[in-house]
């Protein structure tokens, strides 16, 4: 039996189980990570998140994201602002602007005076390579400056377009999100053959050229009450697609999050996501035996 340290967060609702794996040493295995996310005999969250050295020249910190069915994935915008607040109340670092490494790229989380965190979440890609999405074999249709493909879903046909946020996203416009088939889709598409290595799937409802709303089914973890890449997705596609200006709010279940991308204008212009990271509680979580985690 060992004990693990911890810090429960959440950002607009997305929650997070996040571990300082430089002051204890941390095996994150999938059993562990399951165990961790658990709502019933764990935790309980979205993902778990694990702080680490980085060993690259210049970067504060190594960041890894793992989904609650123990899966490590690429990124995660929510978790990205709640890391930045966990290191500053761990006393790991005093910078309010922090360099930090994920699985695909560096990006830069900054704390902001009034408590929100911005995060320069890349250069979103498109080509299907980057996903990856295999789009060969599927009908497609132009919308503005995105082209939208149809997948055939057991009844009826979904058109979605693409986008990597480092991590792959598919885009559904509906006309509301309260009554979007999240949970009949998400999987669905999730799952879908065009998809080798699955996909997030976003329900966005557009309300005017500033704000929308979105509901997103993420890979390995289900419907969550908001998805911080989910949203960068969905606000990138949407201005592509003519709903939206180069910003907007975009309201999830668990709060708003405000997405800039002046991509139609400026060449390999990144996504600067904003929102709020709120810690809920310090915990010490008991692992039973057989759980191994170092």
């Amino acid at each position: 039996m060992k004990e693990v340290f911890f810090k429960k967060m959440h950002g607009a609702g997305n929650d997070f189980v996040v571990l300082d794996g430089i002051r204890q040493t941390i095996d994150p295995n999938p059993a562990f990570i399951r165990y961790l996310a658990d709502r019933r005999f764990g935790i309980g969250a979205d993902q778990v998140l694990l702080v680490e050295k980085s060993h690259l020249d210049n970067v504060d910190f190594k960041y890894r994201i793992f989904n609650c069915d123990g899966g490590e994935v690429e990124q995660c915008g929510n978790g990205a602002r709640c890391f930045a607040v966990f290191v500053r109340e761990a006393g790991l670092t005093d910078k309010r602007v922090i360099r930090v490494e994920t699985m695909k790229a560096i990006i830069e989380p900054e704390i902001k005076d009034d408590g929100r965190v911005t995060v320069n979440m890349g250069v979103p890609r498109h080509q299907p390579q980057d996903l990856p999405f295999l789009s060969s074999h599927l009908k497609v249709q132009q919308e503005g400056n995105a082209p939208l493909y149809c997948a055939s879903l057991n009844d009826h046909d979904v058109w979605f377009s693409t986008v990597s946020m480092g991590n792959p996203h598919a885009v559904i416009h509906v006309e509301s999100v309260e009554t979007a088939p999240v949970t009949e889709v998400g999987p669905k598409l999730e799952h879908f053959a065009s998809f080798p290595a699955r996909v997030n799937v976003g329900f966005l409802e557009v309300v005017s050229r500033k704000w929308g709303k979105l509901r997103v089914w993420e890979r390995g973890a289900g419907e969550t009450l908001a998805c911080g890449t989910g949203a960068c997705a969905a606000a990138v596609e949407g201005i592509r697609r003519g709903y939206f200006d180069n910003e907007v709010t975009l309201e999830a279940r668990g709060g708003n999050l405000t997405i800039h991308w002046d991509g139609l204008t400026v060449p390999n212009a990144p996504v600067y996501l904003t929102g709020p990271a709120q810690t809920v509680f310090n915990g010490v979580i008991t692992i039973p035996e057989g759980i191994s985690h170092d």
